[in-house]
């Protein structure tokens, strides 16, 4: 008999960790889920992928997989094992094949200017800007500590293009945030189109997850109660 899907692997973005996760996940738990929050080091989207399908393969049943930013990138292929079910993407890079995350933000650019490279293969939020480029609807102490603990992420991981994008076979959802400074809310929306993704809109910046608990949480939650076994 067909169960309602009781595990979420949940995947951050770049110049962020898990716990941005934690509002999230706790209503999640509460609610009766077992949550897995990722924390890949964005060293490489090999790397990046080994740590999410450990996650994925540590469940002992059938996933949600949720993306945020560069996050969807990594389920966008990670999506791909056996045990996932469902995607969901939170203002977050649902790629096709042969795309990065550097190919859609050059086909219509982000908001924000302040996305710098240093001589180590990393790019990085400058910190001035960090706030109102990625973090504008968020307290304003918590922003500013999110702009000097920023996990930068490696040229290799911004540019690798996907080869077999998840989303072709398997359901979707995708939260759009309105307010995005980082990714273009109308890529946002094209990309939600083509995936077919049942969609949500906020006004929210970036970090939609983080400013939208609930909502994420909401949508979340509608993907394990519709992708069943």
């Amino acid at each position: 008999m067909a169960q309602r899907i009781k595990n979420v692997v949940l995947v951050h973005g770049a110049f962020a960790d898990g716990s941005g996760w934690e509002a999230v996940a706790k209503i999640l738990m509460n609610d009766g889920y077992t949550v897995s929050v990722v924390q890949h080091p964005e060293t490489s989207y090999a790397d990046d992928q080994r740590y999410t399908k450990a996650a994925i393969d540590a469940m002992d049943g059938p996933v949600v997989l949720v993306g945020h930013s560069y996050g969807g990138s990594v389920i966008t292929e990670a999506g791909n094992h056996p045990k996932v079910r469902a995607l969901v993407y939170i203002a977050a890079f649902a790629l096709d094949e042969g795309e990065s995350c550097a190919t859609i933000e050059q086909a219509l650019p982000q908001a924000s200017k302040a996305f710098k490279p240093d001589s180590n293969g990393n790019w990085w939020i400058e910190t001035e800007h960090f706030a109102a480029d990625f973090a504008a609807d968020n307290p304003t102490d918590q922003a500013a500590f999110m702009a000097i603990s920023q996990v930068p992420i490696s040229t290799d991981a911004f540019t690798h293009a996907v080869t077999s994008p998840a989303w072709k076979t398997k359901p979707t959802w995708y939260m759009v945030a309105s307010a995005d400074r980082s990714i273009n809310p109308e890529q946002e929306r094209m990309m939600a189109k083509r995936a077919n993704a049942k969609t949500v809109e906020v006004n929210a910046s970036h970090v939609a997850y983080m400013s939208h608990p609930k909502e994420s949480a909401k949508l979340i939650e509608e993907a394990a109660n519709a992708a069943l076994d």
